[in-house]
């Protein structure tokens, strides 16, 4: 299948690149950008792209697919067809399954029923400790030969430094990345919104921000000490950023994402009790927001994700602090992001790329790129669609999103996996 997509703007970041030219796309990869058909190039089918855009397929390194068995709603196959939706195709699933991916066994099972859906790409994240127990380590080794990119722990910190600093020793020992969530559980003390005015008011168990800043002041010193290398997950306060950027600045091997939700709402969206803000970490302040957001404008923060966690409607229908924390973000992680480049807070090209390339190059991958003889993985976006989303149409089986209700410009029309179409929102 030969496909020429013509007169698109096509932005990616990983090439410095944005400019109204055609996309070449042959047997499932990228042939050529550019303006005259390459040499012995024959389309067999021909899009026009005038006033679209195109954008490599988004790298999401956090997001729950719910399988194996686990609480979440929905499966791989949903679950992917969620995030083509949104213009992602590559997905990292944590390890928080059921059972937990802490067996080559699992892992394989992801990989083949990700092949089966083939409708995007499935990274497993294996886990650092057995059973998220954070006590006895997996085997990392195995995990890795069975294809995992990364090792994580999801949400469970792990508690004890030793047996965090040994984890890092044998990471480092197989040349493997550790994903690490900062939450210092004594400090947390069951606490379900962050710890201001807003808990004051509400009389909820609050979470401070030193249960993240003295968690990852902990990690980034036992990282320096093994030379491990480590990404940490899901930021939400501004001295976290300060601390990673310094860290950064001494050559420590250490990069960090923000949940795209961090970037636009705080403690002050839960004065409602409204369960569809509980998440964790929690919202936390106007100026934590601010920070993050300048954060990823400088590239402190490498990456933005969805953290998506799809829910029951029954666990989010519960009391504030007895719901489940999480929020269904695959559907909305592009158009959250660019609503930031609408807002003049952040330029295109680093939004992007805190969405495609850099993720990508965390986990040394060739996703999240339009450049040549990589895999056409792609979408292709209206900017003057108006849309609003809501909670009845979205595609995942967790339809539990706080941002129902909110308005859009642009939106992904097509997304092209492997050179096919995966998904088609009108017909283009």
């Amino acid at each position: 299948m030969r496909l020429l997509i013509e007169n698109a703007r096509i932005i990616d970041p990983s090439q410095s690149l944005d400019k109204v030219t055609n996309l070449y796309i042959c047997r499932g990869r990228i042939r050529a950008i550019q303006d005259t058909t390459p040499e012995g190039f024959s389309a067999d089918q021909v899009i026009d792209g005038t006033d679209k855009w195109i954008l490599p397929g988004l790298v999401d390194l956090h997001a729950r697919i719910a399988e194996p068995g686990s609480r979440y709603e929905g499966n791989i196959a949903s679950e992917t067809k969620a995030a083509v939706s949104g213009g992602i195709t590559t997905i990292c699933c944590p390890p928080d399954t059921t059972p937990v991916n802490d067996t080559q066994a699992v892992t394989e099972l992801i990989q083949r029923r990700a092949r089966q859906a083939a409708t995007a790409f499935v990274l497993p994240l294996g886990a650092i400790t057995q059973g998220l127990e954070g006590k006895m380590l997996s085997n990392m080794a195995a995990l890795k030969n069975a294809g995992c990119v990364a090792l994580s722990q999801a949400a469970h910190s792990i508690q004890n430094a030793l047996t965090l600093k040994n984890a890092m020793a044998y990471a480092t020992s197989i040349d493997i990345l550790l994903m690490l969530r900062c939450e210092n559980s004594q400090l947390k003390n069951n606490g379900v919104v962050h710890s201001g005015v807003i808990s004051s008011r509400l009389g909820l168990p609050e979470i401070p921000a030193s249960a993240e800043t003295t968690a990852l002041a902990r990690n980034l010193i036992l990282a320096e000490e093994t030379g491990a290398r480590i990404h940490i997950s899901q930021i939400s306060t501004a001295r976290s950023v300060e601390m990673i950027a310094e860290a950064k600045k001494r050559g420590l091997k250490v990069t960090c994402d923000v949940a795209i939700h961090h970037l636009h709402l705080t403690e002050y969206d839960v004065m409602d009790f409204d369960s569809l803000f509980h998440v964790s970490p929690p919202l936390r302040s106007h100026d934590d927001k601010e920070a993050l957001r300048i954060g990823v404008k400088t590239g402190i923060i490498d990456a933005i994700v969805s953290d998506h966690t799809p829910l029951d409607r029954d666990v989010k229908l519960l009391p504030f602090g007895e719901s489940e924390p999480g929020i269904s973000g695959l559907e909305t992680l592009l158009p959250l992001t660019l609503k930031l480049v609408q807002e003049g807070d952040i330029d295109i090209q680093a939004a992007l790329g805190a969405l495609t390339h850099r993720p990508a190059d965390i986990l040394g991958i060739q996703n999240g790129s339009l450049q040549e003889g990589h895999s056409a993985d792609f979408s292709l976006y209206n900017p003057e669609t108006v849309w609003t989303i809501k909670r009845s149409d979205m595609v995942s089986q967790g339809d539990n999103s706080p941002f129902d209700g909110w308005e859009f410009d642009g939106q992904v029309e097509a997304t092209y996996f492997q050179g096919r179409p995966v998904y088609r929102n009108n017909p283009v």
